[in-house]
């Protein structure tokens, strides 16, 4: 679940960073500066010369998972005294938004081609060029969608953690939380802000006067962008595979049957372990890709509804 998280908050940021890339070059064309910006994402734009947004924008994210964490541990807590029962609906819920979350990330890359994503790129690089644009603004919305999504993945870690914990005594449970709420941000910012900065790492090796070090520097250069799209490629895979054992694991009739075909393939000969090994995963991944066009098709068929009520 730790590395599903961390692949989607990756895919996330690196969205969010894209973007930001776009309005770098876009502020040099502005003449008005955006200075002393709370998120610290602006501290270049007069000059001209294009100022690290990576870090910042990383930063600001993990400042917004830490309050996260500060809402939802002493929830979880309050939910583990009050209503236990309720943590199993709460896990099945948020196996839900990671299947609903890995079906909209494929819907979006087989529904929407390379032309049609180049065109709105171009869009939001005219519309940045627009004088009347808040950048701050806007940077600031981004950010702000990364940390809804870094709430309900932290929500999901929170309750898998209390459900780990729940019959340990009270002050065990919040050492535990409290723990893996801070371990796990510090470790996924931490790593995030390691990956994003790769290609200043590479840049910085190949200008060295060491062949070595520029060799290695082009390397990294050139393995950065795959880097980052495996990275996406595996977090959506990630997501259907953890979601939909959750969701499995819920449903006693679906979680027996996916036991019993795991059993049945373990009895082949000579593949038997390795295929009793995979055969639940690719079944609770299948199952989650299932689950997630439903979720999707509902969320569609919902704000298709609610568009027309706001139209009559």
């Amino acid at each position: 679940m730790a590395g599903s998280s961390l692949l989607a908050l990756i895919d996330d940021i690196a969205t969010i960073l894209d973007d930001v890339s776009v309005m770098t070059k876009v502020a040099a064309k502005k003449t008005a500066g955006v200075l002393g910006d709370d998120l610290a994402l602006n501290a270049q734009q007069v000059t001209g010369v294009n100022a690290d947004r990576e870090l910042p924008v990383v930063w600001a994210v993990a400042k917004g998972s830490f309050i996260n964490k500060l809402i939802l541990v002493p929830a979880a807590l309050l939910i583990s005294a009050l209503a236990p029962w309720a943590v199993t609906p709460l896990l099945m819920l948020g196996g839900a938004f990671l299947c609903f979350e890995g079906f909209e990330k494929l819907a979006h890359k087989f529904l929407h081609s390379q032309q049609e994503e180049a065109g709105k790129h171009a869009e939001l690089e005219e519309a940045l060029a627009n004088p009347a644009v808040d950048m701050v603004a806007f940077e600031r919305d981004k950010i702000k969608g990364a940390v809804r999504t870094d709430f309900i993945l932290s929500a999901e870690i929170i309750a898998i953690t209390l459900g780990a914990v729940a019959g340990a005594p009270f002050m065990q449970q919040v050492v535990v939380l409290a723990g893996i709420a801070i371990v796990m941000t510090i470790g996924v910012y931490g790593l995030v802000a390691g990956i994003v900065k790769l290609d200043d790492l590479g840049l910085y090796l190949s200008r060295r006067a060491s062949s070595a070090a520029q060799a290695v520097g082009g390397l990294i250069l050139r393995a950065a962008p795959y880097l980052m799209k495996g990275l996406s490629v595996v977090g959506t895979a990630a997501m259907f595979m953890v979601g939909g054992a959750i969701l499995t694991h819920g449903i006693a009739p679906v979680h027996d049957l996916i036991g019993n075909a795991a059993q049945t393939a373990g009895a082949v000969a000579g593949m038997g372990a390795l295929l009793q090994a995979l055969t639940p995963t690719l079944l609770n991944a299948l199952f989650g890709i299932a689950a997630g066009g439903v979720v999707l098709g509902a969320v569609s068929l919902f704000g298709a509804l609610r568009s027309r009520l706001k139209q009559a």
